[in-house]
């Protein structure tokens, strides 16, 4: 199992792209504006997408994605998320008005996407992949991902500030390769990041010290602007012998 980094910012600009990340050709975790790198036929290949939470940047290359290629398929996009995730998708965006319902066009008995809810601890099988929803504390019903292949497993956080679930599991996954932690703000907006349940580098310091495994920690969602304040903080403070780095857009993850 490979995994290549389409999007990692928190933001965009000067080549920026929001959450995108794609498994082996067929599989999406998030649709943000990172899933715009792909060329059409790429995009045509995805069969499901694994959404952690419905704000727009983690959701909004998804509408475009299906009008581009929809017509394309023999089969719908399944899109796998939290049933609260799903109903604003339904309520917001697939409802007629800001687009079309794509899970009844052209008929709800063939349609281009259908709705695949997940509750937290469930496991999604696809061809010997296993993809488990697991806890994110967030402003909206969030998710994160454990993502098990055949070699070794990747954590990803998604969008969450500090709850005990995500270490937890990180520290009982005895195959854990990658471990994807989301750092939004730097500590001078720790107000912000609070307010906005993302992570600042003291309150993922905090956490990386309880953290036993071996495993990288890769991290993402930083604010345009803020990547090398981050950065440099959570390097001043992360323990000492745990490797720590920025995710980058383009990067692959392939021993899993």
């Amino acid at each position: 199992m490979q995994l290549r980094v389409l999007g990692c910012s928190g933001g965009i600009g000067d080549g920026r792209h929001t959450t995108s990340l794609l498994v082996d050709a067929d599989i999406l975790i998030d649709a943000g504006s990172g899933l715009t790198q792909l060329d059409r036929e790429a995009l045509a290949r995805i069969d499901h997408l694994f959404l952690t939470h419905a704000h727009l940047d983690h959701i909004l290359a998804l509408p475009p994605m299906l009008d581009s290629v929809a017509g394309e398929r023999d089969r719908p996009l399944m899109v796998h998320a939290l049933p609260e995730v799903i109903q604003v998708l339904k309520d917001c965006i697939f409802n007629w008005q800001v687009w079309p319902d794509f899970t009844r066009i052209p008929s709800p008995e063939s349609p281009f996407m259908r709705y695949a809810p997940v509750a937290q601890g469930a496991t999604v099988e696809l061809d010997g992949r296993r993809i488990t929803a697991i806890p994110a504390h967030h402003t909206v019903p969030a998710a994160g991902y454990h993502l098990r292949g055949a070699k070794g497993s990747l954590i990803f956080s998604g969008d969450t500030d500090s709850h005990d679930a995500l270490w937890e599991l990180a520290n009982a996954t005895d195959d854990l390769r990658h471990l994807i932690v989301e750092t939004s703000f730097p500590n001078r907006m720790q107000a912000v990041a609070r307010a906005s349940r993302h992570y600042c580098p003291d309150g993922l310091a905090r956490d990386l010290a309880r953290y036993r495994g071996h495993a990288p920690v890769w991290i993402t969602h930083l604010k345009p602007g803020g990547e090398a304040e981050i950065m440099q903080e959570i390097a001043q403070s992360a323990p000492a012998g745990l490797a720590v780095a920025a995710l980058r857009q383009g990067q692959v993850l392939d021993d899993l």
